[in-house]
């Protein structure tokens, strides 16, 4: 398939909700690492199931069933393309990275985890991959351990190695934290643990929107992702797992569509990657976010990237001429996101300043609160860019932050 040339005005006419006013304002939105907007094509494929093909998959052999049944596998055989696995079986939907996580956390932590052993995660993580690996170790009577990162931001893959050991039963680690836009040195940190015959878990829920990735050629064991900061529906994600370890890990929920002989006194359960997919599954979901993967095989994946990457310095550059302005995570590797805060005015203070200059930020703990007290911080403000978004945006955000750094420290 032929590749369209990237010219991002032309872009942003496929994506509807940012050709908006806010408050009088043209809208900069710049919160992409909590959502991602949905092209036209993802909203079109939504309203196309409902409207034409609406049935429940698996089962019925009716029209609009093995309609809906074709379009749901054919979404599942996309995100296989899309990340270079070997199988479709290897892909598991879920309703997003977070409960992929949680399976990993309960059926492998079922089949692989006991007292003693050890789980490895970084000072970065999300909540969400903190959490998990927390129950599990209680319920197992293993221990979490955190490595640490520097100063910048940055993983210390020295001290990594060091505490990889025969103990360490698992890695679980994001590529590009959601907070600082540190990108991992992802394999490296596979390299390594593989060297001691231990598996890895990687979080994608950021890095898959902005970096080309290759489960294939990067290794892991198992990775997660969020269809809705991918430029899909919210409610809809995937597990990549290496087909042996799924094979050997036990369901992770129980019900219909799951199993292949149930009586009342057993149940035998079915092949991958059914398996590990109980009930109704979120079917247009999974459809639009094919949809997604589709618009963005329209492009090179380096022109969408090397954008992201102008905007990001052309904002870090502007940002480090305001005064009182410091920004928090200054790896030598980012993704398009930065977090900073800004002498005497809170974090929320200045989303709410922005919001009314057409600005759309975030603010908060990001869901990183062990980061947050690591940077000594309770809170801060997060600019986030997708290929998307323009350099004249970058200014209107700009000009929003030196009006409220003037509003407060005039005050």
């Amino acid at each position: 398939m032929s590749k369209q040339t990237f010219v991002v005005d032309n872009v942003r006419r496929d994506f509807p909700v940012l050709n908006q006013l806010v408050y009088g304002k043209p809208l900069a939105y710049l919160d992409n690492a909590a959502t991602t907007q949905k092209p036209q094509i993802v909203i079109d494929a939504l309203i196309n199931f409902y409207q034409n093909d609406n049935a429940n998959v698996h089962r019925g052999v009716h029209a609009l069933s093995e309609r809906a049944d074709a379009a749901y596998e054919a979404a599942r055989l996309k995100i296989k393309e899309f990340i270079g696995a070997k199988s479709t079986e290897e892909i598991i939907f879920t309703r997003g990275a977070t409960e992929a996580i949680n399976l990993v956390a309960y059926s492998f932590g079922e089949a692989f985890i006991h007292e003693g052993d050890e789980i490895i995660i970084s000072a970065m993580e999300h909540h969400a991959n903190i959490v998990p690996w927390q129950l599990l170790c209680k319920r197992k009577s293993a221990t979490l351990i955190v490595t640490p990162i520097n100063d910048k931001g940055e993983l210390d893959l020295a001290v990594f190695k060091q505490q990889l050991s025969a103990r360490t039963k698992l890695v679980c680690i994001t590529q590009m934290s959601n907070t600082l836009g540190t990108i991992n040195p992802a394999e490296e940190v596979i390299a390594l643990s593989h060297l001691k015959n231990i598996p890895v878990l990687i979080d994608a829920a950021q890095s898959l929107p902005h970096l080309p990735i290759d489960v294939y050629t990067l290794d892991c064991d198992f990775l997660v992702a969020s269809g809705h900061k991918i430029y899909g529906p919210t409610g809809i994600g995937f597990l990549y797992g290496k087909k042996k370890w799924l094979e050997a890990m036990p369901p992770y929920q129980s019900g219909g569509a799951m199993i292949s002989q149930v009586s009342f006194e057993t149940t035998d359960f079915t092949h991958l990657p059914y398996k590990f997919e109980a009930g109704t599954p979120a079917i247009a979901d999974a459809i639009a976010l094919g949809a997604a993967l589709d618009y963005l095989n329209r492009y090179v994946r380096h022109d969408l990237v090397m954008h992201e990457q102008a905007l990001l310095h052309y904002a870090e550059e502007k940002m480090r001429a305001i005064n009182g302005l410091r920004i928090i995570g200054e790896a030598r590797n980012k993704g398009s996101i930065i977090s900073f805060v800004l002498d005497k005015v809170h974090p929320h203070d200045i989303a709410t300043i922005l919001d009314r200059a057409g600005v759309a930020i975030r603010a908060g703990h990001h869901c990183t609160m062990p980061l947050m007290r690591q940077f000594n911080v309770p809170a801060t403000a997060r600019a986030s860019m997708s290929f998307y978004n323009t350099f004249s945006e970058i200014d209107q955000l700009i000009a929003a932050l030196i009006e409220a750094k003037e509003l407060f420290h005039d005050a």
